[in-house]
């Protein structure tokens, strides 16, 4: 794959972004890089000192954005709007085409202070990074539509965070999205009455991103079906969250993007058993962000996206297009269940039975949430596997058999040798909060990264084990 840039972003002119400059680091100590995903976009022959030049110094690539740009974007958190945000701690570094000619970006977080920082001081630390490159691997292995973790860069900074023990050290990350696009992106211009970027905006978004939504430059008709994709999208992104038993902790409308990605991440959790109230931040003290009710999240947000084009759409077209969330969510929600435990689809009646009984069961029995996919991936004919081991006092009673009898209407799909080896071992790859402190530890006190690199090591068996494609 070669390496094709684009500046396409910068297409949209004043008013969407502000060039800002890279902050310079004391050190450039590689910690991650994503070969894989570099091959895809025609970065993988990067010497280490071109890749810590480009992600660690921010020497522009070669075609590509001549200066970096802090995006312009404002958003409701927690529900509260917040006119004084943007890009306060990253920026838009470069956009390449990849493989499958998508526009991606790649942008950082922790690069310095921009226009948009306010009292922060534009850093990330490095338990923040290494957080940010296991939740984009796992979420990857366990078929989420993510952004991708590309670069992490330790920078020799000492930061002090009230929510940690200070000072700690920090980092650079890079990430690669699809879009940087926010649904607080058309905020900010609704804020200020500016039809005429939304309707550029539109464009803009259907031409990279939607082309599906593209109605003959006819910005009236193109809202709605623009709206109605990323309507779509989103409701896909949040049943592969569902079923990848991840909380996403702060769905804010800035932290929500117009291709159905999931990205930003904070303070993320992975279920330990099924329980719909479970929360990922500390201070969602009501729960708003809580597993159960992300869905309706996303449908809140898209609501405010809808908001934004009414200045350039008919309100009750507006309105129909956002009807296609719910249908989008059920779809994906089956897609899932069935990709998850290794089982062929049959009908809409069979794999709604086959979703009601997996959460039934996982409700009833508080099994291990990542357990019990692992157990019974390939369906009744794992009984065997799944009775010798560690949860098979749970595997019996009326919530197991009615999971038992959907399992059985349904056939195996047909293993790989990764799946064999992966789904044959002795458990899943798993990344519960104790997890992620635990390899954190020998990090922070002794510069030991055996732990992380073995956790990640075994997060890609589980990708190669489930084989699962993102659906965008």
């Amino acid at each position: 794959m070669s390496y094709r840039p684009s500046s396409a972003h910068t297409e949209l002119g004043p008013g969407f972004f502000d060039a800002v400059a890279a902050a310079a680091f004391p050190e450039t100590i590689l910690r991650h890089r994503n070969q894989r995903w570099a091959e895809r976009v025609g970065l993988g022959n990067l010497t280490p000192q071109q890749w810590i030049a480009h992600f660690g110094r921010f020497e522009p690539l070669a075609g590509n954005i001549p200066e970096p740009l802090a995006l312009r974007y404002h958003g409701h958190q927690f529900r509260s709007y917040n006119p004084d945000i943007g890009d306060g701690r990253g920026f838009l570094f470069a956009q390449v085409l990849d493989d499958q000619d998508r526009l991606l970006d790649l942008a950082t977080k922790g690069s310095g202070k921009t226009p948009y920082s306010r009292f922060g001081d534009g850093r990330l630390t490095l338990k923040g990074g290494v957080r940010e490159v296991l939740a984009t691997e796992m979420l990857e292995a366990l078929g989420v539509y993510t952004s991708k973790s590309f670069s992490l860069i330790e920078t020799g900074e000492a930061l002090t965070r009230g929510d940690e023990p200070s000072p700690t050290r920090s980092s650079v990350l890079v990430r690669l999205s699809h879009s940087h696009i926010r649904f607080g992106t058309f905020q900010r211009l609704l804020a200020e009455n500016d039809a005429t970027r939304i309707a550029r905006l539109v464009t803009h978004a259907i031409h990279y991103y939607h082309p599906q939504a593209a109605r003959d430059g006819d910005v009236a008709k193109e809202a709605p079906a623009l709206l109605e994709a990323v309507a779509k999208a989103s409701g896909a992104m949040v049943a592969e969250w569902m079923l990848a038993g991840f909380v996403h902790g702060v769905l804010n409308t800035d932290n929500t993007v117009i291709t159905g990605e999931s990205f930003d991440y904070g303070p993320w959790r992975f279920l330990p058993r099924y329980e719909p109230g479970f929360t990922a931040a500390y201070f969602d003290e009501y729960g708003l962000y809580a597993y159960g009710r992300q869905p309706g999240a996303i449908a809140w947000n898209l609501e405010r996206f809808a908001e934004c084009l009414t200045l350039v759409a008919p309100i009750a077209d507006l309105e129909d297009a956002l009807k296609a969330y719910g249908p989008a969510f059920n779809v994906n929600l089956r897609r899932m269940v069935c990709l998850r435990l290794g089982v062929k689809p049959v009908d809409e009646a069979a794999d709604d039975e086959l979703l009601a009984a997996f959460f039934q069961f996982q409700h009833k029995s508080q099994a291990g949430f990542e357990r019990t996919i692992f157990d019974w991936h390939g369906g009744a004919a794992r009984r065997a596997f799944a009775l010798a081991g560690p949860q098979k006092d749970l595997y019996a009673g009326e919530p197991f058999d009615r999971l038992l009898a959907a399992l059985e209407a349904h056939g195996p799909r047909d293993w790989t040798p990764e799946a064999s080896r992966y789904f044959e071992s002795d458990g899943p790859a798993t990344l519960l909060i104790e997890e992620v402190e635990g390899l954190w530890g020998p990090i922070a006190e002794r510069d030991d990264w055996g732990l992380f690199h073995a956790k990640l090591a075994h997060i890609e068996q589980a990708r190669l084990a489930f084989g699962i494609t993102a659906s965008r």
